[in-house]
């Protein structure tokens, strides 16, 4: 585990977009895990400005993301679809076919989740998995349970993380209740993975994450056992530690 302390949020950002420019330096042709939220925006940001500048080329690149609500098509405005269209995917030269996204629209979600891990397989793996945190620990949408699920799978979203996205929705009722996510399986099968958290609120979860006991009730904790794992976390996310 290597742990990168950043000054605030915009360092943050910076040091692991740096991470980021260089998997795709070192690959041009990498397999990118992706997430979404408020956490990846500056690191998108500054993405899309070292792209603008000449020196990054995502021609080569294919994506995978971590997750996507049921029940919201690709084109509306709160699926992480758009979400990654708008922050990312029109500001560079990636191709559309080249990014994968769970499909949260479908009729059937089930034989959705089977035909995206049968698509990362194909596609050779992931290469470097970008992760946020939730507070109550998950990652992708991964949420406390019994048991560490492997496989991509449909999950009921928890309260915690229904309020936390609210400020996303116009109220609290209109957040979606269920998601598809990429499984704890697929995450500790990306060769590298990627951690970033920021904030005082998450100085508690990120401690627990990284040095409490490896437990299915906080999903993140699995990332103990990862042989490539960064954390880049500001100065109020790492206080606890």
């Amino acid at each position: 585990m290597i742990i990168i302390k950043a000054a605030d949020y915009q360092d943050m950002s910076r040091k692991a977009a740096n991470i980021i420019f260089s998997q795709v330096i070192q690959k041009p042709d990498s397999v990118l895990g992706l997430a979404t939220g408020s956490t990846m925006l500056g690191l998108y940001e500054d993405l899309v400005s070292h792209y603008r500048e000449g020196d990054l080329d995502f021609s080569q690149i294919r994506s995978v993301n971590l997750d996507e609500y049921i029940g919201l098509s690709a084109d509306n405005d709160q699926s992480y679809h758009y979400y990654m269209k708008h922050n990312l995917f029109k500001h560079v030269n990636i191709a559309a076919e080249n990014t994968y996204l769970p499909r949260g629209g479908v009729a059937n979600p089930d034989d959705e989740c089977l035909r995206y891990d049968n698509l990362i397989n194909q596609l050779g793996g992931i290469d470097i998995q970008l992760l946020g945190l939730g507070l109550d620990g998950h990652i992708g949408f991964n949420e406390p349970d019994d048991k560490f699920t492997a496989e991509t799978h449909r999950v009921k979203l928890d309260e915690s993380t229904i309020k936390a996205n609210a400020r996303f929705f116009e109220n609290e009722n209109q957040v979606p209740k269920e998601a598809l996510t990429l499984g704890i399986g697929a995450i500790m099968k990306a060769r590298k993975v990627l951690l970033c958290v920021n904030g005082k609120n998450k100085a508690k979860i990120l401690k627990k994450v990284l040095y409490g006991p490896i437990t299915p009730k906080v999903p993140g904790s699995i990332l103990q056992l990862h042989p490539y794992l960064t954390v880049v976390a500001d100065e109020d996310a790492l206080s606890e530690i």
